[in-house]
């Protein structure tokens, strides 16, 4: 079976381009793929879309029912190629790879920080301009518990990691003494 990042690459590079050719709102459509995607990484409904005595109409019932807000025509006709080639699967790499298309463009990228503690408005304000000065580009956060941090945060953006937890702090002085 192919690699399901080959499988999603066009559907998210039809779906960009359906988007930018029609003036829509990327974001917009983005969250409504990243809702499909959620739905479609539920391993009941992906165990329903496989089970050949449901049809694509009922799968496709399902995941609009299941869906928090009405789908836009533009989603829906998405949803339904997406299901009628039987690729409901790929669906969360389609969305990942929708949102890169997204950033790319706005020139933008996102972030994950990982706190410790739940970060305030003003807090997330002010880290989201120091990193945006640290990274160099305009960064989409969203942010992440865990307390195994212990104290301080964690930053993903892409393969980039800024980690100044008071766990990673700690993990650095063991391997000194160690060593």
């Amino acid at each position: 079976m192919a690699e399901l990042a080959t499988i999603a690459r066009p559907y998210a590079e039809a779906l960009f381009k359906a988007c930018t050719e029609r003036a829509g709102n990327l974001n917009e459509a983005a969250a409504w793929v990243d809702e499909l995607a959620a739905i479609a990484a539920n391993p009941q409904l992906r165990q329903l879309a496989d089970n050949p005595k449901v049809t694509a109409d009922q799968v496709f019932g399902v995941i609009s029912g299941v869906a928090r807000s009405a789908l836009p025509e533009m989603a829906k006709n998405f949803l339904r190629t997406v299901i009628d080639n039987g690729r409901v699967e790929a669906l969360p790499e389609v969305a990942a790879q929708f949102r890169a298309l997204v950033n790319r463009s706005n020139g933008s990228s996102d972030a994950v920080v990982h706190s410790a503690f739940p970060l305030d408005a003003a807090a997330l304000a002010d880290l989201s301009s120091t990193l945006e000065k640290r990274f160099g580009r305009k960064l989409n956060l969203s942010v992440q518990l865990d307390e195994s941090l212990i104290g301080g945060i964690r930053v993903v953006v892409g393969d980039e990691v800024l980690d100044t937890s008071v766990k990673a702090r700690l993990e650095q002085m063991k391997a000194a003494l160690t060593a």
